[in-house]
């Protein structure tokens, strides 16, 4: 009682709760201003959408203003709107006067929330509906960028002729959708695509702004009042004492949180451990797709039971080269299809056991040998390989891991084991797929535990070791040759004037040839050195042979504009047509590419080719034929002239160029053809070929 006497009761307040705007009230924050600072500017318009809460109110910008910058809002309105005059503008004085301000919910759960009124002694409460935050909206610029990009397209493609626009004939693949599972759909309703199309569908409600002295807004706060008084229609605020007692302190409850859901991809590793094993296991499996013993007990933590281990993987997973594959019916359950072809989880899982099984016989794997096997789209075909396997150029696929001799000697009964379950499966292939004993037999053994594998890489490197080595061999038994051809042709003599005062001899001997082509620059590095079919030997005169001038005579005639990227690939494709030992084998430079090319009537076209350009050095090089020895050759000049100084033309300045230079003589047929043989079309513009950037 001493307590009490302490906190004496000062003063008692009545409080009630008023419902006439429950449903409506909203409480708006500035949080971009101060209070002090209020918007005490005309409101021009106002909008809501009541499902989402979501508010738009345009306010007025004074104009007049010492603060305000006639300038900027000039160039502002004419980015968003252009030139033109449309009822449709932003703003319609040419001046940006307004800005749009849009609103977020501060918080989704307003049950605590309410506002208050004191009166009279009495103190008035209605529930908040929503606490919306308003903040300036920029969704003008957004307007401007769309502006600015459809103006860049008029002018790229306005002048161009219908033939332009004519587009090649492609092959469309017509597909049919399959029915939307339950689990798609759930997906799809829950993705944010689908959530902003939902929120943009709901219309907008436009309000009436009434101003804070304005007598609608005065009649309308009169319903922050409790308009009944009286104890019956407060029932609310009337409770027992233990009805109070239970309302200020609830009894605890077990609130169950959800626990985030992260993607399929992405394993937390809290939530992994306290799976049970089993599950841990096939998690992990299901996650990595191929993993060697010592990383999957690494993963679930020391002091697990590896022989516990070892029965969980057997039952998600099958040996592969001592490494562990996840088994194809549990990254395929029944009832399910392929992502890609929707092909059903049963054939999907023999393609896939027919992939493991090869891999378990060799090291390598084509994939074209395996598509004819199994019969599948190739876009599952690649999937499976990739699970297990990496591609290596000329070479095929190659098992993703090496080959763990180490697990197979620790635990040879696991392995006799799993040897038996793979001949039955080879057995179960062999009948589906009608395959012969021949086929099921390795091409090669499987490489030796311990056993090295050699990459592309480290074999060139190796056998360009091997040239220079040997390179000193070469040099002195083509030296001895040219001995034996000399004493051959002992009959034949040069006679030798006698040397004038002050004049050297001229040394030719092999050595110093070629440290004069280094100093001219003819190997000033190792890249000049290569031959665009492998490494080449140094020679002291390299010259074209004759067939090398017939390809790039043909090819050029054929294709009149080439890059050098180009002209390599298409003379490394010529060499693969030919029969081995050839002579074209011998090792052609770039160099002397190039110089054939110039050789053969072409001309290199300095593009100038625009900063920002990513094109290679070899992409940049671009050669054409100049002289063919048709009517066309002067055409064909003019316009490869053109391309000299413009990285990319216009179809119509090209015709005022050739009209200019031959008159009215030039037809559009004849325009066409030349447009054909050297350029390509893309967005209204001409690129020589080649130069077009993907």
């Amino acid at each position: 009682m001493s307590s009490e006497d302490d906190d004496p009761i000062i003063q008692e307040i009545d409080v009630y709760l008023a419902k006439s705007l429950a449903d409506k009230l909203y409480l708006f924050q500035y949080p971009v201003r101060p209070a002090a600072m209020t918007y005490d500017v005309a409101h021009l318009s106002a909008k809501i959408k009541p499902k989402q809460q979501k508010v738009e109110v345009e306010l007025a910008i004074d104009s007049m203003s010492p603060n305000y910058c006639r300038s900027k809002g000039e160039q502002i309105a004419l980015n968003v709107d252009g030139t033109t005059t449309e009822e449709s503008n932003t703003y319609s004085t040419k001046l940006m006067d307004k800005q749009t301000f849009s609103s977020i919910q501060a918080t989704t759960n307003t049950s605590r929330y309410a506002a208050a009124v004191f009166r009279k002694g009495e103190l008035h409460l209605t529930p908040l509906h929503g606490i919306l935050q308003l903040r300036p909206s920029f969704s003008y610029l957004d307007k401007a960028d769309s502006k600015h990009r459809e103006r860049e397209a008029a002018n790229e493609g306005g002048d161009s002729s219908q033939d332009e626009a004519e587009e090649d004939v492609k092959q469309i693949t017509v597909r049919f959708s399959r029915p939307e599972s339950e689990q798609a759909r759930q997906r799809r309703v829950q993705s944010y695509e689908f959530l902003q199309k939902k929120h943009a569908e709901e219309p907008w409600v436009h309000l009436h702004y009434y101003g804070l002295k304005d007598s609608r807004s005065e009649h309308e706060r009169q319903y922050l009042f409790c308009q009944f008084t009286g104890m019956a229609e407060n029932t609310e605020l009337v409770k027992s004492p233990s009805e109070y007692l239970a309302m200020l302190m609830p009894p605890p409850v077990e609130e169950e949180f959800a626990k985030p859901v992260c993607p399929s991809n992405v394993l937390s590793m809290a939530q992994l451990r306290s799976l049970p094993l089993g599950d841990q296991v096939r998690t992990l499996m299901k996650n990595v797709k191929v993993m060697p013993f010592a990383n999957l007990m690494g993963f679930l933590g020391h002091g697990t039971d590896s022989t516990a281990v070892l029965r969980c993987i057997q039952q998600v997973a099958m040996l592969v080269q001592g490494n562990w594959v996840i088994k194809s019916d549990v990254l395929y359950p029944k009832d399910s299809c392929s992502p890609h072809s929707g092909v059903p989880a049963e054939v999907l899982c023999r393609g896939r056991d027919y992939v493991m099984w090869k891999f378990t016989q060799e090291r390598w794997v084509e994939r074209k040998a395996v598509a004819a096997v199994v019969k599948l789209p190739p876009e599952d075909v690649k999937d499976f390989m990739e699970q297990m396997s990496v591609t290596r150029i000329n070479r095929g696929w190659e098992f993703l891991l090496p080959h763990d001799g180490e697990f197979i000697k620790k635990h040879p009964d696991v392995a006799q084991r799993q040897h038996m379950l793979w001949m039955g499966i080879q057995a179960k292939l062999e009948k589906v797929f009608k395959l012969s004993k021949e086929d099921m037999m390795p091409k090669k053994q499987n490489p030796q535990p311990g056993s090295v594998v050699v990459s592309g890489e480290q074999l060139v490197t190796k056998a360009r070791e091997n040239v220079r080595e040997n390179y000193s061999v070469l040099e002195r038994e083509l030296q001895q040759r040219h001995r034996a051809q000399s004493q051959d042709l002992g009959a034949v003599r040069v006679k030798q004037e006698p040397l004038s005062d002050g004049e050297e001899p001229m040394d030719t001997s092999s050595s110093a040839g070629h440290n004069n082509a280094a100093v001219n620059g003819l190997y000033s590095d190792d890249s000049s050195r290569d031959s665009v079919n492998g490494p080449c030997l140094p020679r002291t005169h390299a010259t074209p042979t004759q067939e090398l001038r017939d390809f790039v005579s043909s090819i050029f005639r054929k294709h009149f504009v080439l890059t050098l990227s180009e002209l390599k690939r298409l003379f490394n494709l010529h060499l693969a047509s030919l029969p081995p030992g050839h002579s074209l084998f011998s090792g052609i430079s770039d160099r002397l590419l190039q110089e054939t090319v110039l050789d053969s009537k072409c001309k290199q076209i300095l593009v100038p080719f625009p900063p920002q350009s990513s094109a290679a050095a070899d992409e940049q090089k671009v050669f054409a034929l100049w002289e063919m020895g048709d009517s066309f050759d002067q055409h064909r000049q003019l316009l490869l002239e053109i391309f000299m100084k413009n990285y990319r033309v216009r179809r119509n300045l090209i015709q005022g160029k050739l009209t200019q230079e031959f008159g009215d003589n030039v037809t559009k047929t004849d325009l066409d053809r030349l447009l054909k043989e050297c350029c390509v079309s893309y967005g209204g513009m001409w690129y020589l070929k080649g130069t077009v950037q993907s």
